[in-house]
C-alpha cells in the first residue's frame, strides 16, 4: 500500500472516529503531497513522498525550539503530537550502530583515505539511508570515522 493510500484510509478512519486532530494533520500531509506532485507535474514516487514527510517533520522540529524559547507550552505540546503522528508514517530510523556499520562499508567501497574523500562516501551512502537517517547525522558519522583513519 502506498503512502497516499495509507493516508487516505487513515483519514477515513479519523473522520468516522471524529478525531479532529488526526484528521487535520492527515489532511495537511495529503495536501503537501498533492502540492509536491503538482509542482513536479507528475506523480511522486515513494522516495519523494518520504522527502515531503521528512520536510514537514523538520519544519515542526524547528518551530518546536522557537515555541519553547517563547514559553508557549500549549503549542509545544501540539507540535509534539503532530510530529509523533508524522513519524508514524516515516520508516524506522537507523540506530547509531547500523549507521556506523553502513558508513564503514561505504568508506571501504569508496577507498576513502581522508576528509577530501567525504563526498565520495556521501554519494555512496545517501541513497542507502534515504528516509531512514537525516543527512546531517550521516555526515557527522562519516566525518567521525574518516577522521579516525
Amino acid at each position: 500500500m502506498s503512502l497516499e493510500e495509507k493516508l487516505w484510509r487513515d483519514q477515513q478512519k479519523a473522520t468516522k472516529a471524529r478525531d479532529r486532530f488526526r484528521l487535520t494533520v492527515i489532511r495537511m500531509l495529503r495536501a503537501e503531497l498533492k502540492n509536491a506532485a503538482i509542482a513536479k507535474k507528475a506523480p511522486l514516487d515513494e522516495a519523494e513522498e518520504l522527502a515531503v514527510l521528512n520536510r514537514e517533520f523538520k519544519r515542526r522540529q524547528e518551530s518546536l525550539a522557537d515555541y519553547r524559547r517563547a514559553g508557549r507550552p500549549e503549542l509545544v505540546e501540539q507540535l509534539e503530537q503532530e510530529m509523533a503522528l508524522i513519524k508514524s508514517y516515516l520508516p524506522e530510523q537507523l540506530t547509531e550502530e547500523e549507521l556506523a556499520e553502513m558508513v564503514r562499508q561505504a568508506i571501504q567501497e569508496s577507498g576513502a583515505a581522508s576528509m577530501k574523500d567525504l563526498g565520495k562516501v556521501m554519494r555512496l551512502l545517501m541513497p542507502r539511508v534515504k528516509g531512514r537517517a537525516d543527512g546531517n547525522r550521516v555526515r557527522q558519522a562519516v566525518e567521525e570515522q574518516i577522521s579516525q583513519l
